[in-house]
């Protein structure tokens, strides 16, 4: 188990997170999408949160994950008794303790629009997925081009323009930074990887993302994790 300082610029101290009695399970952050998207949306809004970093693709990973969730898998938020072991089920319960800190837009149309979104992202982009997984210390170029990656490319690329025609060109999905571009992050960090060729309004949204504070935290800490996990460190031709 380890638990990781955040940033002071961004975060409250470890009192602060055991008097707000919240833990966030997660794993390596150089792989892990599902465990960067409630990171970065707490980080983002300043949620005090103790942070436990488990290793993948170790022997004993399963064993310390059930310590914490009997659903096998990362991230998980403990809040004293309650256990919530799903990333958009997260953002959901933080969202829901911290109404003050507006991380859904305020205007309920938008709010909609976001939470649609976040669930297409969740629930939806399996080529993208399988193809071109998260890994944010490589470079993949050109790798990955499945139909099916393409298609899910393009349907991103979609879900960004009409988001960014109603917030504007130099904004976030709704405004100001939400659970929304949290949730996509990690596939900002695949395009990073893969060299996915964005239309320049796009590639502006996506460079304001990764240069989101947050954001570039974790891009940090990603880059000076030492676990490779070799199953992702390579890109088989026949699969390209």
């Amino acid at each position: 188990m380890q638990t990781t300082e955040l940033d002071p610029t961004l975060s409250r101290t470890l009192d602060a997170a055991e008097n707000a009695g919240l833990k966030l399970v997660i794993a390596n952050k150089n792989y892990s999408s599902w465990s960067m998207r409630p990171w970065v949306a707490m980080t983002a809004f300043g949620i005090p949160f103790e942070e436990v970093r488990l290793s993948l693709g170790r022997p004993e990973t399963a064993a310390h994950i059930a310590q914490y969730s009997s659903a096998g898998r990362v991230p998980i938020l403990v809040a004293g008794e309650i256990k919530v072991w799903d990333s958009l089920a997260i953002c959901e319960y933080v969202a829901e303790q911290f109404r003050e800190k507006a991380m859904w837009p305020l205007d309920v149309a938008a709010r909609a629009h976001a939470r649609s979104i976040c669930a297409e992202m969740h629930s939806g982009f399996s080529g993208l997925r399988s193809a071109m997984w998260m890994n944010i210390r490589a470079r993949f170029p050109g790798k990955g081009r499945t139909a099916e990656a393409q298609g899910d490319i393009g349907r991103i690329c979609e879900i960004w323009e009409d988001c960014l025609a109603r917030s504007g060109p130099h904004k976030f999905l709704f405004g100001e930074f939400s659970i929304a571009d949290a949730y996509f992050a990690p596939v900002v960090m695949r395009f990073r990887t893969y060299d996915v060729a964005l239309a320049p309004a796009l590639q502006a949204y996506a460079d304001r993302v990764a240069d989101h504070p947050a954001v570039a935290q974790w891009i940090r800490e990603a880059l000076a994790e030492t676990e490779r996990l070799e199953k992702y460190e390579s890109y088989p031709d026949q699969t390209s």
